[in-house]
């Protein structure tokens, strides 16, 4: 039986929670309540924490007792990707040969989490070291999606779409190094949002410490807005953490879009994406005009696909990490996983230096490219929907593991603000996503094209009764 606590955002839990109009206490038992009912058949989580998350449930209500000041997240219930450090909890990053691993100390975005008051309530499933846009790994098995248990809900931040999607939490924490926030946001129909490389600090250090990023699934934009402001900050321990202060972005949500120059590209000039994904992302970019922006259809963006761009820096980051794993331990490996690390160990050096070059010259050129504009929207996956259990659509069978999804990777390589937000349903009920990217430091322009997509939709519109 549903509750009315299970769709409700994290931004009205919030003000019900410093009101006193609802317990920290009764938000996580009904959290923790939901997750248990539900893993049998979506198995979103690693590990539950039921102790820890009851204990932190009665500090966060006599905190508000007590009539003290409260963190931006106080008392709200939410799941941490098992890509991140949580002191004293199963640290495994989905693989069996890590399955013993604990972690020693909690990620800097952990212990933010803390400070603000949230209730975190376990850690949920990802594809091996985080390696494939799906939601299955040897070690956890196969995560489904709560509208379809027959599909995944993307990955490799599989768990934490499916727990927020099926109304466990309202907000979860993920990792993006090439999509993984953003794909499962668009099958899931949900918001994720990637903000600038940096801007939230990223430790203990990434096998992929150019590219990875850790950031928000939620339902809406605010949410969204809401969890990221509270885990963003510079971080001394991240080499790459940006200084400086945090962008307003929950003022953001507010701002018209009103002049913002949008550029809309159905390809980026090499994707190959479903027909029916780009008509139904087009409708949803398009009407931004109706609030004041100013929409231009570009068909080429990059010239030509980079994807092997971020293959080498990908394979070069988790190879070398990751080469003890393959060779002492390669039969608890995903083979999948398996032969992306033999091709990271038969990358040259010289090749790969000659992809890092290419990759500054592809950094200068969105440089160029965000002097137009303020924003470039295109699909964020070329599809609507995926089986369970498979690694990519049988008619992009001669992409590779990752590079089939053809939209998101390339703004790990560059660093920039991107997020997904639901621009529709297809034919069959499933959620189509629309990708948002901004300009080097640009996450306001991203959350309020972000914010005026959802206003132009019918409340809910992205939210289905889950099927468990």
């Amino acid at each position: 039986m549903m509750s009315d606590f299970d769709f409700m955002s994290a931004l009205d839990m919030r003000r019900l929670v410093a009101t006193r109009q609802v317990s920290p206490v009764e938000l996580t038992k009904r959290a923790l309540s939901r997750a248990e009912a539900t893993q049998s058949s979506l198995n979103a989580f690693f590990v539950l924490m039921p102790e820890e998350a009851r204990a932190a449930a009665r500090q966060a209500e006599a905190a508000v007792m007590q009539g003290g000041a409260l963190g931006l997240l106080h008392g709200l219930p939410v799941s941490v990707k098992d890509l991140i450090a949580i002191a004293g909890q199963p640290f495994a990053s989905g693989s069996r040969a890590m399955a013993g691993n604990v972690a020693a100390v909690d990620a800097p975005s952990v212990e933010r989490l803390r400070r603000h008051g949230a209730v975190i309530i376990g850690k949920t499933t990802t594809s091996e070291f985080g390696c494939k846009p799906v939601g299955d790994s040897p070690l956890t098995g196969i995560t489904r999606h709560p509208w379809d248990l027959a599909k995944t809900p993307g990955g490799s931040s599989a768990g934490a779409a499916a727990s927020v999607a099926a109304g466990i939490t309202p907000f979860a924490l993920g990792t993006d190094g090439g999509g993984s926030l953003r794909i499962p946001a668009a099958l899931t129909g949900l918001v994720g949002l990637k903000a600038q490389f940096g801007r939230v600090p990223v430790w203990p250090t990434s096998a992929t410490p150019t590219l990875a990023h850790v950031g928000a699934l939620a339902r809406s934009v605010g949410d969204a807005a809401l969890l990221t402001t509270a885990v963003a900050g510079h971080d001394p321990r991240d080499p790459f953490s940006v200084a400086g202060p945090v962008p307003d972005l929950l003022g953001a949500v507010q701002s018209s879009v009103a002049g913002l120059r949008v550029a809309w590209s159905p390809t980026l000039g090499y994707a190959r994406p479903d027909r029916n994904v780009v008509e139904i992302a087009r409708a949803a970019a398009m009407a931004l005009a109706d609030q004041g922006a100013v929409v231009e259809e570009v068909e080429t963006v990059f010239d030509g696909d980079p994807g092997n761009l971020w293959t080498a820096e990908f394979y070069a980051g988790v190879g070398t990490r990751l080469r003890g794993v393959l060779e002492k331990q390669r039969d608890l490996l995903d083979p999948a996983v398996a032969d992306v690390l033999d091709a990271a160990l038969a990358q040259e050096m010289r090749a790969y230096y000659e992809s890092v070059f290419r990759r500054y010259a592809l950094r200068d050129a969105m440089v160029r490219f965000f002097d137009r504009y303020d924003v470039l929207l295109s699909p964020t996956v070329p599809i609507s929907s995926l089986a369970a259990g498979c690694d990519l659509p049988a008619r992009l069978s001669d992409r590779s593991l990752v590079t089939w999804v053809f939209y998101t990777y390339p703004f790990n390589l560059t660093g920039q603000p991107a997020a997904s937000v639901c621009a529709g349903l297809d034919a069959d009920g499933m959620p189509v996503g629309l990708q948002i990217v901004g300009r080097s430091l640009g996450e306001m322009d991203v959350v309020r094209a972000a914010a005026a997509i959802e206003r132009t939709k019918p409340r809910g519109y992205n939210l289905k009764q889950p099927v468990v």
